[in-house]
């Protein structure tokens, strides 16, 4: 019987629980069709601390190389880990993860070499398609002459590209807690971060992912109380959260408190267009702040808006050619990063403007961070359509508002702005919402809510 995969390969990646949903018989078939859809000689893979992972990489491995496709293994790595090797070898990539979900869970992130992305309309239907269908009639026939399967380190490579992409070699000495919430950030951190100027506290740094801590999602306020304490009780300059995969990086200042990636977006752009002599794009999703787009201007940039989601900004900066690209989920992509998404370097660069002057983070990220923002709400309904369609009616005749639907419903007034959009997997509307001071905030927000909700 043919395996039914509509449940795992979502939009961007495959994601599900093993071995329930998926194993290492899949894995394999797996990888023969990335081999195919590629056309690739050759192909880079890795995997995270998850107990599936080293089995599932390696039965993706012997798939492709049964295809007659070369694999080099680089092993443990982050997820922009495997997106540096994909862009310094110039080879497609896999690497196994299921970033912050729950143990029982694993997944494939994929993409074409240079980093490019592998979603629903770049290869990731075609995959699917055959994978499911050797499931029935059984793997395809083997190349005459077998791939090869190599190991290979890149770990102080990528370190060291990470680091000269950005000067820290003049910031004075700082104090700095990280929590690697178990995953992939207790592997790179003490290799990205040798020899700098930092007194290094590490939260969590033992690769175990089963998380015996706690979720390694930092975007949970739940999951980052231990930093905020820590921080507080060490007199830290600041802390950083990593999730799972160490893609994503969320960061609190000396007081614990948490930082909005909105504003790491924006000084992260201001840096990126100093470096490029005050010229150039930046991509920000829609549920950004305001203050993403001011900054961008104000520093001589030109910023972007895109939908939510990976695809959308990847595929916008290799259309514009952008320099730097933020999502509000504390995603960031660097166009010196082939256009992938890694917080390890936007962590450096938080390290760079903090270090570079005498002030707190508190202070510095002050002036990026303009507007009281609702942050996201989800809200369970039974007819998505419905409820947007309602938000529409409510306030398409009030006078000074625009709406748009680019992704969602976005409404946009003189002082406030909310947008809310469907998700792809679950029966939830997303709110965002922002003002110039938080009682227009919250007055907005719960007028929204009301009309979701009622």
């Amino acid at each position: 019987m043919a395996a039914d995969l509509s449940q795992i390969v979502k939009a961007y990646d495959v994601r599900g629980v093993v071995p329930d949903q998926w194993d290492e018989s899949l894995a394999e078939l797996f990888g023969a069709a990335f081999a195919q859809v590629t056309g690739a000689d050759a192909i880079v893979t890795g995997h995270d601390m998850r107990p599936s992972s080293p089995g599932l990489s390696r039965a993706f491995a012997r798939g492709a190389a049964a295809q007659g496709v070369d694999v080099t293994e680089i092993g443990l790595c982050s997820t922009d880990q495997l997106y540096y090797a994909s862009g310094a070898l110039n080879l497609p990539g896999a690497m196994f993860t299921a970033s912050h979900n729950p143990a029982q869970y694993n997944g494939i992130k994929m993409c074409r070499a240079g980093a490019a992305p592998v979603g629903q309309d770049t290869g990731l239907a075609d995959i699917r398609e055959l994978v499911e269908r050797w499931s029935e009639s059984g793997a395809p026939e083997p190349a005459a002459t077998q791939g090869t399967i190599t190991r290979r380190d890149t770990l102080e490579d990528y370190a060291a590209h990470l680091r000269s992409l950005v000067d820290l070699t003049s910031i004075r000495p700082l104090k700095v807690v990280v929590d690697a919430g178990n995953g992939m950030g207790g592997h790179t951190v003490p290799t990205v971060f040798a020899g700098l100027p930092l007194t290094l506290v590490p939260m969590y740094f033992e690769l175990d992912g089963t998380f015996p801590n706690h979720e390694a999602n930092p975007l949970d306020p739940a999951n980052i109380v231990d930093l905020q304490k820590r921080v507080r009780e060490e007199g830290a300059d600041l802390g950083i959260a990593f999730d799972g995969d160490a893609d994503r990086c969320f960061v609190v200042d000396e007081h614990g408190d948490p930082v909005s990636p909105s504003a790491i977006t924006a000084l992260v752009a201001s840096r990126e267009l100093a470096r490029n002599g005050g010229k150039g794009t930046v991509i920000h999703n829609l549920i950004t702040s305001w203050s993403v787009p001011e900054v961008v201007k104000e520093n001589g940039g030109t910023p972007v808006r895109t939908r939510v989601g990976h695809s959308f900004i990847k595929a916008e900066m290799a259309r514009t050619g952008a320099i730097f690209g933020g999502e509000h989920s504390a995603h960031y992509y660097f166009r010196d990063f082939w256009n992938a998404d890694t917080g390890m370097l936007a962590a450096l660069h938080v390290l760079a403007a903090l270090g570079g002057q005498e002030g707190p983070l508190s202070g510095l990220v002050a002036q990026y961070d303009r507007y009281a923002g609702s942050g996201e709400i989800n809200s369970t309904v039974d007819d998505q359509s419905a409820r947007l369609a309602a938000l529409k009616t409510a306030f398409e005749s009030r006078e000074g508002v625009t709406l748009d639907e680019l992704d969602g419903l976005t409404v946009t007034a003189a002082d406030w702005w909310f947008n809310v959009r469907p998700s792809n997997t679950e029966p939830l509307l997303r709110l965002n919402a922002e003002a110039r001071d938080e009682t227009t905030m919250a007055k907005v927000r719960d007028e929204v809510l009301s009309i979701i909700r009622g």
